[in-house]
């Protein structure tokens, strides 16, 4: 049986920190009310000039091929998980090959909200283990500053920019991607959503006046649903895969609210030592949050560790992965 290692893994966010004693002069907030709410610190914003989720993602991607020695001619697939496209088209997957020189390879992007990058990993084991692709790179790449509003003290506090990437390469050895479920339901749409830009609300001048092509969050409703679907999909997998608290090595969650992961991990049973957490740094980085979380880590962790990945994301859509450690 052929099964999708993991055969490298990095990350970039932009050197530009917007923290929260400088959001304070912005908004009407301060550190000690986003600290107690959703435990983040400092978040990471991209400033550079004409630069969008690509420049992220390609900075990752880069980094991937360097640390793994990859020859980018050998690339077959790029899939990008992203909310946040360079343009309505082309793929943003197709800038980020271009301007990584992967020359032979086919990409695509992926939208499932902050879910994009476990779902995006499963599709890329798919190809790895059907025999159509032999080297897959997942990247997830989110500038989400580019639909925050600032004006928000609510939403401005809680995202920041940041790109993740991972490389699948087939092998016999029962590691890397193992098994995934995920689920979508579309009733908690107008829960979280941007309402303008799509072909429903073109962009316009009454659109922008009315300030709808920024993020729209129910906090309360979005930290219900997040806590019950990442535990009850994080509890599915590790059934499926006859896991348990014992055998678990981490359980990586999204980083959307350090409450949010506290609540599912408590509730799981997992110890707070099994649980990795970088939100403080980076913030809500959507689809990039769990790579990012994962190479923040990388030296913890060993080989033949068993890791869950959780993610909840607008749509409603989320879900959990079972990776088994293979670097």
């Amino acid at each position: 049986m052929v099964y999708a290692k993991i055969s490298g893994l990095a990350a970039y966010a932009p050197d530009d920190i917007l923290d929260n004693e400088m959001l304070s002069k912005m908004v009407d907030t301060n550190d000690e009310w986003i600290t107690t709410r959703v435990g983040i610190k400092e978040r990471r914003i991209l400033k550079k000039e004409g630069a969008g989720s690509s420049f992220l993602g390609a900075q990752a991607v880069q980094s991937l091929l360097e640390q793994t020695g990859t020859d980018p001619s050998e690339v077959d697939l790029l899939i990008c998980a992203t909310s946040n496209p360079d343009y309505r088209f082309p793929s943003t997957a197709s800038v980020i090959i271009g301007e990584c020189g992967l020359k032979n390879a086919y990409g695509y992007d992926l939208q499932a909200a902050c879910a994009g990058f476990i779902v995006a990993l499963q599709d890329g084991a798919a190809y790895i283990r059907s025999g159509l692709r032999k080297k897959v790179i997942v990247v997830a790449a989110e500038k989400m500053s580019s639909m925050v509003n600032y004006e928000d003290r609510a939403t401005c506090p809680l995202f920041g920019d940041g790109a993740g990437a991972m490389l699948l390469e087939p092998t016999e050895e029962e590691t890397g991607v193992i098994d995934g479920v995920f689920h979508v339901d579309h009733s908690g749409m107008e829960h979280l959503w941007m309402p303008a830009g799509g072909s429903v609300l073109p962009a316009s001048h009454d659109t922008v006046d009315k300030q709808l092509h920024y993020i729209i969050q129910d906090g309360r409703n979005v930290y219900k649903n997040a806590v019950t679907d990442m535990l009850t999909s994080s509890l599915d997998v590790m059934q499926r895969n006859n896991l348990t608290v014992d055998t678990l090595d981490y359980l990586v969650p999204h980083q959307a609210n350090l409450r949010i992961i506290e609540a599912v991990s408590q509730r799981a049973g997992v110890p707070q030592e099994k649980v990795l957490v970088n939100i403080q740094k980076f913030g809500n980085t959507s689809a990039a949050s769990i790579p990012l979380c994962l190479n923040e880590f990388k030296d913890k962790l060993k080989k033949g560790d068993n890791i869950v990945l959780t993610a909840f994301g607008a749509g409603y859509t989320w879900g959990a992965l079972y990776i088994k450690w293979s670097l």
